[in-house]
């Protein structure tokens, strides 16, 4: 049809056989073309608002009956509005053939000027299209804490080559796969320049593949200075939104040549670690006196155990005749508040007591005798977690003195003025 149409408009330079039209067209051809150029532009617009209009209408019919988000991501990410204008350019193509059908040199030039457009407008779509399946992907239970943006990216990246070589190849008029022979003579370049998203990928691959870390895991990479939640994983980055909601931005390949910790072992699990120490006194260490058998006998926590223990002890003694030995068994005050610790801790709704628990004794040190609670707590939420350890050391260094024993503490300027009073 354009063929037919420039043929006949071309016949009134050659073929008609009125002179004075043939004249008039000859020596107006300037003005002509400004007015089909007009016309052109006119017909544009009127062709992309149609194809607006038409786009926008049926998807929200089409997304109306649809079930599944997709193409709800697609309309966010304004696919549809970026293909609606590849039908007006392409009909733009042949309204400009007909308009600089006297000027052929400059037609080339905005054939291929409107060619790149038509180029870019796909590459935006894709790429707008890989961004809406990349989000709807990160819905999806079975890859919400999987690294795919990383993929993704990996996937504009090559579009990305592949468009730029159409739009080299459109300019020079030169095959897309003759300028890949250039690339390879700056291969060392290309290196260099994209050094962090080779190492990225790279890393990327290889943190997914041996599942080490996820969207919403809990880091803590002292390097870097990052303590908190994984909120992306990129193809070049990790972002770290730590528990003082700054954001530490951390290089994808750092996991991979970096140690860090990640606590997801921690949250899956029953429970949450405490261990801490309390320093005891050496020189309060003692046998344990009567009357402190005695008050811990009425207890609820030890009464039943001390009873038990009692007898033992007495029939050891009894029958080894250690009555009258300096090594007869003896209770002391460290191994009484020992178990009582134990016994606390195996009552305590917080302490989970079907995992480790054990109160032991650690190398003296100048400070004392670390007494130290290794046990895990029911809850894992950072809060209730602390809270938990607080009341039951609250409690355990409120009762020290009454197990005779004193924990340390390095003196301070008060003590010194004691002393000096």
């Amino acid at each position: 049809m354009v063929d037919r149409i420039l043929n006949w408009i071309k016949s009134f330079y050659n073929d008609s056989n009125d002179i004075f039209l043939k004249d008039t067209f000859q020596n107006d051809t300037p003005w002509i073309t400004l007015i089909l150029v007009l016309c052109s532009a006119v017909v544009f617009i009127i062709l992309w608002y149609i194809s607006r209009t038409v786009m926008r209408v049926a998807v929200q019919f089409f997304a109306s009956k649809s079930k599944t988000k997709l193409d709800d991501y697609l309309v966010s990410k304004k696919v549809f509005s970026s293909l609606a204008h590849i039908v007006p350019l392409m009909a733009l193509y042949s309204l400009l053939s007909l308009a600089f059908f006297a000027y052929p040199v400059l037609f080339n030039v905005m054939s291929k000027f409107i060619d790149i457009v038509i180029i870019i407008a796909i590459w935006i779509t894709v790429n707008r299209a890989i961004s809406a399946i990349n989000m709807f992907f990160e819905e999806l239970e079975k890859f919400k804490d999987k690294p795919i943006d990383s993929y993704f990216q990996i996937f504009k990246i090559i579009l990305g080559v592949i468009f730029f070589l159409l739009i080299l190849s459109e300019i020079t008029g030169q095959s897309p796969a003759s300028f890949l022979a250039y690339f390879g003579a700056f291969s060392a370049v290309i290196l260099l320049v994209f050094k962090d998203t080779i190492l990225g990928f790279v890393g990327s691959i290889q943190l997914s593949a041996n599942d080490m870390i996820r969207k919403g895991d809990w880091i803590t990479m002292e390097r870097y200075g990052a303590d908190g939640n994984i909120e992306e994983i990129n193809l070049t980055t990790v972002k770290v939104r730590n528990f003082d909601r700054t954001i530490t931005t951390i290089p994808t390949y750092s996991f991979i040549s970096d140690s860090f910790n990640n606590w997801r072992g921690m949250e899956e699990s029953d429970g949450r670690r405490i261990k801490r120490s309390m320093f005891i006194e050496t020189d309060s260490i003692a046998l344990a006196s009567e009357s402190l058998i005695q008050t811990l006998e009425k207890s609820k926590i030890l009464g039943s155990f001390l009873n038990q223990e009692i007898e033992n002890i007495k029939q050891y003694n009894d029958q080894h005749a250690l009555d009258t030995q300096p090594n007869k068994r003896k209770f002391t005050n460290i191994g009484l508040f020992r178990r009582y610790i134990e016994f606390y801790l195996k009552n305590h709704p917080g302490v989970n007591s079907e995992m480790t628990l054990m109160v032991r004794q650690l190398q003296p040190t100048d400070k004392g005798l670390p007494l130290e609670v290794y046990c895990f707590s029911q809850t894992k939420v950072w809060e209730a977690y602390e809270l938990i350890i607080a009341d039951l050391f609250d409690h355990f260094y409120s009762v020290v003195q009454e197990f005779e024993l004193y924990t340390f503490e390095s003196p301070s300027g008060n003590d010194i003025q004691k002393l000096k009073s």
